[in-house]
C-alpha cells in the first residue's frame, strides 16, 4: 500500500501555483476531467497537496467515517468566520450533541407550519411580478429564500429595516466569501473594499442575530418557530448543568448557519430548475399539468406534497446536475487507508458532489437534464449526494426539498419563464454553484 507520493498527479500542474489556474479558468470542467485519472488523484494548491477522492465507495468511507475524515480546510476556515461552529462547520467532536439539540427543529410535525410559509411569501413575491418583465432569477430567489428562512426561524414579523439588512448582509457575505477561500493567507487581511464589506457584514449579521435572541430571552414568551424550539431544546445524554441547553453563542452560530444555508443554496436550486425547465418545452408543459390537477383540489400545501410528483423529480435531478455544495475539504485526525493509499494524519481529502453526479459510468447521458430517469432510478446508493452522506448528511434535507418543490409549484402555476438570449446555461465561481448573469422573462399563464 503506497502513500501519497503514490497517487497519480492530475494533468496542468504549474509550478508554484499547482492547479490554481485550472481550477479558476474551468472548475467544473477542470474536476469533471479527474477521474479519468483514477479513484484518487493528487492536486497541487500552491504548496499544499490535496487528494480528491472520485469513486463513489471510496467517498461514502470518507463521509460515514467522519471521526477520521474531519471538516475542515480553507473553505471551512472561511466558514468558521461567519457561521461560527454551527452544525454544518463543527468539528466532529462537537457534532453528535449539536445534532441532537437542533433535531427537534426539523421533526416532521413542523413541516405543515413551514409549508405555510413557504408557500405564503411565495405567493406575494410571484403576485408581485409583471408580465414581460426580465428578471434576475438568482436575486429573486434569494431574496425569497431568505424571507423563507427568516420567517420559519422567527415567527414574529422582524421590522423591515432590519430584514433588509440581514438580507443586505448576506448578498455581501456570499459574494466575498469566495475571494477569501481563494486568497492566500498572507493576502486575506489586506483591507481591500471587498474584503471590509464582507467583514462588515458578517459581523453586522452576527449582532443582529445575537440582539433578537437577547430580546428573545427578555420576552420569555413560547414562540412556535425554529429558533423557539432551539431554545427550548434539552439534551438527555449530556450531564447536567453543562451542555444540556444551547448557550447564548450557540443559539447564534446555528441560527446564522440556518439562515445562510437555508437561503443561498435552495436559492441557487430553484434558479436553475427554471432555467432548465425553459429550456425543456415539454417538461415545462407536464409540470403545468400537473400543478394545474393538484391545484383543481384547492391551494398547495404541505399535504399535497406527494402528488407533486414531476415537481419532485425536477428538483432532484436539478440537484443532480447542479448540487449547491459542489466541492468540500476533509482534514484527516489519524494515519488512515483509503482504497489502495495510506494517508498520514493532517492530509487532505477533498470530494466533489458535481464529480460523482457527472460520471457517464453512474449515470446515462449524464449532463442531460432528464427528470424521468428518476421515475424508476438505477443508480448505486452512493452515486448521489448533494446533501452527503453518514452523520453529518445535511439535518435540512427535508426542509430545503420541501421548500424547493412547493416554490416550484407555486411558481409554475403562474408563470412561465422564458429565455432572453440563447447562451447556455453558466455557472458562476462561488463556495456554492450558482447560475451566472441568469434572466428570464416573464410570461404569465392564461
Amino acid at each position: 500500500m503506497g502513500g501519497i507520493a503514490s497517487i497519480p498527479l492530475a494533468p496542468g500542474c504549474v509550478p508554484l501555483v499547482g492547479h490554481a489556474p485550472a481550477l479558476v479558468r474551468d472548475p467544473l470542467r477542470f474536476i469533471a476531467s479527474l477521474p479519468d485519472r483514477g479513484d484518487l488523484v493528487q492536486l497541487r494548491l500552491g504548496p499544499r497537496t490535496v487528494v480528491m477522492v472520485c469513486d463513489p465507495d471510496l467517498l461514502r468511507h470518507v463521509l460515514v467515517h467522519d471521526d477520521a475524515f474531519d471538516k475542515g480546510g480553507p473553505l471551512f476556515e472561511r466558514l468558521r468566520e461567519v457561521l461560527g461552529n454551527g452544525l454544518g462547520t463543527c468539528p466532529h467532536s462537537l457534532h453528535r450533541r449539536q445534532r441532537r439539540l437542533c433535531r427537534p427543529g426539523f421533526d416532521g410535525e413542523r413541516f405543515p407550519g413551514y409549508a405555510a410559509a413557504m408557500t405564503g411569501l411565495t405567493e406575494e413575491t410571484v403576485n408581485g411580478w409583471r408580465d414581460g418583465r426580465i428578471i434576475d432569477v438568482l436575486d429573486e430567489m434569494t431574496t425569497l429564500t431568505a424571507r423563507i428562512a427568516l420567517a420559519t426561524m422567527f415567527s414574529a414579523s422582524l421590522p423591515a429595516s432590519l430584514t433588509q439588512e440581514m438580507l443586505r448582509d448576506l448578498g455581501d457575505i456570499m459574494g466575498g466569501l469566495i475571494r477569501q477561500v481563494i486568497t492566500p493567507a498572507s493576502l486575506a487581511r489586506v483591507p481591500t473594499l471587498s474584503a471590509l464589506r464582507y467583514r462588515r457584514a458578517r459581523l453586522h449579521l452576527r449582532a443582529s442575530v445575537e440582539t433578537i435572541i437577547a430580546a428573545r430571552r427578555r420576552d420569555g414568551s413560547d414562540h412556535d418557530d425554529l429558533l423557539g424550539t432551539l431554545m427550548d431544546a434539552r439534551d438527555p445524554e449530556t450531564a447536567p448543568p453543562d451542555g444540556q441547553v444551547l448557550s447564548d453563542e450557540e443559539l447564534t452560530d446555528q441560527v446564522v448557519t440556518f439562515f445562510v444555508t437555508g437561503a443561498d443554496p435552495i436559492s441557487s436550486t430553484l434558479a436553475f430548475a427554471l432555467a432548465l425547465l425553459a429550456d425543456a418545452p415539454g417538461v415545462e408543459r407536464r409540470l403545468h399539468e400537473e400543478v394545474d390537477r393538484v391545484r383543481a383540489q384547492g391551494p398547495i400545501t404541505f399535504e399535497r406534497l406527494p402528488l407533486l410528483e414531476l415537481a419532485g423529480r425536477v428538483i432532484t435531478e436539478t440537484l443532480r446536475l447542479y448540487p449547491p455544495g459542489w466541492l468540500f475539504t476533509r482534514i484527516l485526525t489519524v494515519d488512515s487507508e483509503i482504497g489502495p493509499a495510506r494517508l498520514p494524519a493532517g492530509a487532505m481529502i477533498a470530494y466533489s458532489p458535481y464529480l460523482i453526479h457527472r460520471r457517464p459510468d453512474l449515470y446515462e447521458a449524464p449532463d442531460d437534464f432528464r427528470p424521468d430517469r428518476w421515475q424508476d432510478p438505477h443508480v448505486p446508493r452512493n452515486a448521489y449526494l448533494p446533501f452527503g452522506a453518514g452523520a453529518r448528511r445535511c439535518i435540512g434535507e427535508h426542509f430545503a426539498r420541501t421548500e424547493a418543490v412547493l416554490v416550484l409549484a407555486e411558481i409554475t402555476a403562474r408563470w412561465r419563464l422564458l429565455p432572453v438570449t440563447e447562451r447556455p446555461l453558466r455557472c458562476a465561481l462561488s463556495t456554492t454553484l450558482r447560475p451566472a448573469h441568469l434572466r428570464l422573462r416573464l410570461a404569465e399563464r392564461a
